[in-house]
């Protein structure tokens, strides 16, 4: 049977698969217009099953605020042209807000949402088919606080989310922080936060690197502590040097603003390091 240009772009429309992909699967399904969309969303599977060894080390980081809560989504594909279309970058963050409007907490959660009559997964396999890469959600978390900012890396490759204890009137001063995250890389936000295993593998390093110095073996634990608290002060974002004025710490920074300002939480996520 004939196919029209219309259905063609009312099946592109839906899936947005290509115009040639459109009208095989409109041939394929003898203009049935449903059936055509299962054709292209069992492409996407046949594709996906293909390419499942694939490593999809490239993609898109966003994060976004939503009221009191913000959060970060990846989603991976094999190559940096795909990374950088503006489509892939849309779906992106299409996902992110359907996420953020739910109460998903973590990523199976998410990819279980309804976006337009399909899970955040389904699409996911679906547009495998269309791109023709591996493509894979791989990451969403978030946080709740009284205060949140979210900051995007030029390039979306890095994106950074932070809460604080109460409303920041300086929405630079928020950014700030938020960028000191991304470009320092802090492994908690105060030393309280820092894993146990953390804490134990960089005292066990401290302590053989000093054994192998020489130093004597009943002063190596306190030798050891001192490092750990270097250790606290490079690796945990209000104890880090503030990247805008070394002279003063994180926490000096935000308490030269308020006294009892500071962040309880944050998220970083980069595809770069």
């Amino acid at each position: 049977m004939a196919i029209s240009a219309a259905d063609v772009m009312k099946l592109r429309k839906a899936t947005g698969a290509g115009m040639m992909d459109c009208k095989a699967a409109l041939t394929d399904a003898n203009g049935d217009f449903d059936a055509a969309i299962q054709i292209i969303r069992e492409k996407g599977k046949a594709i996906a099953n293909k390419r499942a060894d694939r490593d999809a080390s490239e993609g898109v980081v966003l994060g976004r605020v939503a009221g009191n809560k913000a959060g970060i989504i990846v989603l991976n594909c094999e190559t940096d042209f795909v990374a950088k279309n503006d489509g892939f970058v849309d779906l992106t963050s299409k996902m992110l807000d359907v996420a953020l409007a739910s109460d998903a907490k973590d990523l199976e959660a998410a990819k279980a949402l309804d976006m337009d009559g399909r899970t955040l997964a389904e699409h996911v396999v679906e547009q495998t088919g269309i791109i023709g890469e591996k493509l894979e959600l791989s990451y969403y978390a978030t946080i709740e606080a009284e205060s949140v900012v979210a900051y995007i890396h030029p390039g979306n490759k890095l994106a950074t989310v932070v809460g604080f204890n109460k409303a920041v009137a300086d929405g630079q001063v928020a950014k700030d922080v938020a960028m000191q995250a991304a470009a320092m890389n802090p492994v908690a936000v105060d030393k309280d936060g820092v894993p146990a295993d953390v804490v134990e593998k960089e005292l066990e390093i401290a302590k053989e690197k000093y054994r192998q110095e020489g130093k004597p073996e009943h002063m190596l634990d306190k030798i050891a502590q001192g490092a750990l608290n270097k250790f606290f002060n490079e690796n945990t974002l209000l104890n880090q040097s503030f990247v805008k004025d070394g002279k003063i710490t994180v926490r000096q920074y935000l308490q030269s603003v308020d006294k009892d300002l500071t962040v309880t939480s944050f998220l970083r996520y980069t595809l770069a390091d």
